[in-house]
C-alpha cells in the first residue's frame, strides 16, 4: 500500500458520515458550536460559499461569505471540523465560475443570483486499496472486450447470413 493511500486511509477516520455535497452558490447555515467560559453554544453562520477548497476527505475546506451590518464577513471553515454540529444547505444559485471572487466588489442588488431549484446528495467515503481498483479497472477491461467480441460475432453471423440470402436469390433467377 503507497503513503499516500495510508494518509487517505488515516484522515479518513475523522470524516464525518452526513456532510452534504457542498457545491459554489449554495446558500448554507453553519451550526458551530462555540465555547464562552463554561458555557458552550450554538452559532449559525449563514450566507453563500464562495469557494471550495478541493482537499481530499479531511482537509477540504469551504468559504462562506455573508454581509453582516454592510460588511462582508467571510469565514472558511474545514468540512469535517469536529465544532461543526451540521451544514445546512438553504438553497441553490446558479453560477458558472469553481469561485465567486467577483462577489466581493457587489452589494446590494447587484448581489443578487439568480436561483435553481436544489438536488442534494450525501458525500460517500468509500475505502478502496490499489489492489481492489486495479482488479475492478481489469474486469470493466474485460467487459468491454467480451462486448466488443460478441457485437463482432453478430456482426459476422449476420454478413454470413446475407451472404446466403444473396446466393440463394441468384439460384433463384
Amino acid at each position: 500500500m503507497s503513503m499516500i493511500n495510508l494518509i487517505h486511509n488515516f484522515s479518513r477516520k475523522f470524516c464525518k458520515p452526513d456532510v452534504p455535497d457542498l457545491k459554489t452558490g449554495y446558500q448554507v447555515r453553519v451550526y458551530q458550536k462555540v465555547k464562552e467560559g463554561n458555557k458552550e453554544r450554538v452559532q449559525i453562520f449563514e450566507g453563500i460559499i464562495i469557494g471550495k477548497n478541493s482537499g481530499y476527505s479531511a482537509e477540504e475546506t469551504f468559504t462562506v461569505r455573508k454581509i453582516s451590518e454592510g460588511i462582508g464577513v467571510e469565514k472558511v471553515f474545514p468540512v469535517h471540523l469536529s465544532s461543526i454540529e451540521k451544514i445546512e444547505v438553504v438553497r441553490a444559485h446558479k453560477v458558472r465560475r469553481a469561485r465567486l471572487n467577483y462577489l466581493r466588489e457587489l452589494s446590494g442588488k447587484a448581489l443578487r443570483l439568480k436561483e435553481v431549484p436544489l438536488k442534494l446528495r450525501k458525500k460517500e467515503f468509500v475505502e478502496v486499496s490499489v489492489g481492489e481498483y486495479k482488479k475492478e479497472e481489469n474486469k470493466k477491461v474485460e467487459n468491454e472486450e467480451k462486448l466488443e467480441e460478441k457485437a463482432k460475432n453478430e456482426f459476422e453471423v449476420k454478413a454470413e447470413e446475407e451472404v446466403k440470402e444473396k446466393a440463394e436469390e441468384g439460384e433463384n433467377k
